[in-house]
Order: C-alpha cells, then sequence, then structure tokens
C-alpha cells in the first residue's frame, strides 16, 4: 500500500461520524475529490473533519454557516457532488 492509499484509509476512519448521511457526505467528497484536490482544499477538508459533528451537521442543512470561508465553499461543494 502506497503513502497515499495510507492516508486515505485513515481520512476514510475519520469520516466515519456515527450519523450515516454525514458519513456518507464526507466520504464521497474524499472519494471524488480527494486525489486531485489542491493542498488548500484538501486543508480545509481537514479543517471540516476537526470540527464538532452537530455543527457540520448544520452547515450541511444550511442552518448555519461555516466563518471560515473555504470551509463554507468546500460545504457547498459536497452538497452539490452527485449521489
Amino acid at each position: 500500500m502506497d503513502a497515499d492509499e495510507a492516508e486515505i484509509r485513515k481520512l476514510r476512519w475519520r469520516c466515519r461520524r456515527g450519523m450515516r448521511e454525514l458519513d456518507r457526505l464526507l466520504e464521497r467528497w474524499l472519494d471524488l475529490e480527494w486525489r486531485q484536490s489542491p493542498t488548500s482544499q484538501r486543508e480545509a477538508f481537514l479543517r471540516l473533519l476537526d470540527s464538532e459533528d452537530d455543527r457540520i451537521w448544520r452547515w450541511f442543512l444550511a442552518q448555519e454557516a461555516p466563518v471560515d470561508v473555504e470551509i463554507a465553499a468546500l460545504v457547498d461543494q459536497i452538497r452539490t457532488l452527485p449521489h
């Protein structure tokens, strides 16, 4: 297993939030976008994963907006990914 695959496996574990809908949103972005994403977007994803689950969920439901503009853009992107 190469280093990139090992990192993705660790990230997949961090995407497991205990709420199936949230898990799927985060894992879908990881599967579809992580490999080709620029460093700044990857860093925003890591900050997103460091956030509290209930806050992340409110961001995806558009009940709140992240203060971090890069996370806000990422949440918008994740919302529009194909299912």
